[in-house]
């Protein structure tokens, strides 16, 4: 494959091209040559309007139902999807059925995801089952190729089990993600406790759910040592403590998703189940300090938490409904209404290095690990739009800035037509 990237931006730090508009000449994999007017034979010319060109995406949270849902995604469609919104890697979690909670199924996933373009990196469960109770085969699955542990959605009740877990995992370097939802505080709680559900009259989800046990789990991680990621945090206080905990040298990471990030409570006035989600759509006050996180470097990267979920299990009442949102083909666009680019970029990336997969900066030798894409231009975000097999997504008829055109890697280009 040989393929001339014409008058493309490269937004990448890293990289001695940054913020520089240059031709990037990709040969074999790799990248062969960055320069002005560049002149070459047989390659595939790409020009495109207003193209910047980044180091590939990475989601830390993508469920894609295979094995077991197959009618929500497969991972073949799920990878093909990641790779049109600009992710060139997933972490993809263990809440499939059977659960991921063994070698054979870490196995079973990678093999599914052998050859994509969008590399599949799998999240081992950290108990069996994910049912709270005995600690998964952490060892043996990160043998096989797990990134980390953790039970997507559920909190450990059982501190000790988390305790043993940190421990444990610190003998090769493993990674503990652990949910923050105190399950007796939540309750039957349906949205966040607020003027929003007390309006409508469901049931309140208070912010102390998620920030009693971050605090119990920060206090577990300064006991034990080493590495502990928190997913998907969602409100004010959350952030205080993580900070707090950074800056006693705790080795912690934390994530927010994009529809915390852009979306609030408000938009729970039609009982719409496309924004029943877990943790629920917060206030304006949390979700804008979840921006001032991620702008003081607090918050360490933005995931979709792409959730797809079949219409019998969304199209119901509020209270009934599974929580869940579709987020990759929608992220790039959303994101550009809240942040700024160069941040968007940074908080798209910096998740590779917490969870130990490879990056590469944009430079001559390095392997073409790219997302194309571009700031310009508006669009509103419909369901024809939608590749997914899954539509339950909470940004149908949300405004987009910009667009992604696709991807290079694993000696493959993606683009979007």
């Amino acid at each position: 494959m040989k393929i001339l990237l014409r008058a493309a931006t490269i937004i990448d730090s890293k990289s001695p091209f940054h913020n520089q508009t240059m031709d990037i000449l990709i040969q074999d994999g790799y990248i062969k040559q960055i320069g002005v007017a560049l002149t070459t034979s047989g390659a595939q010319e790409i020009q495109l309007p207003e193209l910047q060109v980044s180091s590939g995406w990475f989601d830390s949270s993508v469920s894609l139902g295979e094995p077991g849902f197959e009618d929500r995604e497969t991972i073949s469609n799920g990878l093909n999807i990641a790779a049109k919104s600009g992710f060139t890697a997933i972490a993809l979690q263990p809440n499939s059925h059977p659960i991921i909670d063994n070698q054979g199924q870490i196995n079973f996933v990678l093999n599914k995801a052998k050859d994509a373009l969008t590399q599949l990196y799998p999240i081992g469960a950290l108990t069996v089952g994910s049912e709270g109770k005995d600690m998964a085969e952490l060892f043996d699955m990160k043998k096989a190729g797990a990134i980390a542990f953790g039970d997507y959605n559920k909190s450990l009740d059982n501190a000790n089990l988390l305790k043993i877990a940190l421990q444990y995992v610190q003998d090769f370097d493993g990674l503990v993600i652990a949910f923050a939802q105190d399950e007796k505080i939540k309750g039957n709680g349906v949205a966040n406790e607020g003027l929003a559900s007390t309006r409508l009259g469901l049931k309140g989800i208070p912010t102390l759910a998620e920030e009693l046990h971050i605090a119990r789990n920060l206090f577990l991680l300064e006991y034990t040592g080493g590495k502990l990621h928190i997913p998907t945090i969602s409100t004010q206080k959350s952030v205080a403590l993580v900070k707090e905990a950074k800056a006693k040298g705790l080795q912690v990471s934390c994530s927010v998703s994009v529809h915390h990030l852009v979306l609030n409570e408000d938009l729970l006035d039609g009982f719409d189940t496309r924004y029943k989600v877990t943790p629920p759509l917060r206030s304006e006050s949390d979700r804008k300090a979840l921006l001032e996180g991620i702008l003081d470097g607090t918050i360490d990267m933005i995931t979709t938490d792409h959730n797809p979920i079949d219409i019998e299990h969304k199209k119901m009442e509020f209270d009934g409904a599974k929580n869940g949102t579709i987020g990759l083909e929608s992220a790039f666009g959303a994101l550009s209404t809240v942040l700024p680019t160069a941040v968007i970029i940074e908080k798209l990336t910096a998740g590779k290095t917490t969870f130990g997969i490879p990056s590469h900066s944009i430079n001559e030798g390095e392997p073409a690990n790219l997302t194309l894409f571009t700031t310009e231009g508006e669009s509103i975000f419909t369901k024809e739009t939608i590749l997914s097999k899954s539509k339950n997504s909470a940004f149908l008829g949300q405004k987009l800035q910009g667009k992604v055109y696709g991807c290079i890697n694993q000696g493959q280009m993606i683009l979007n037509q």
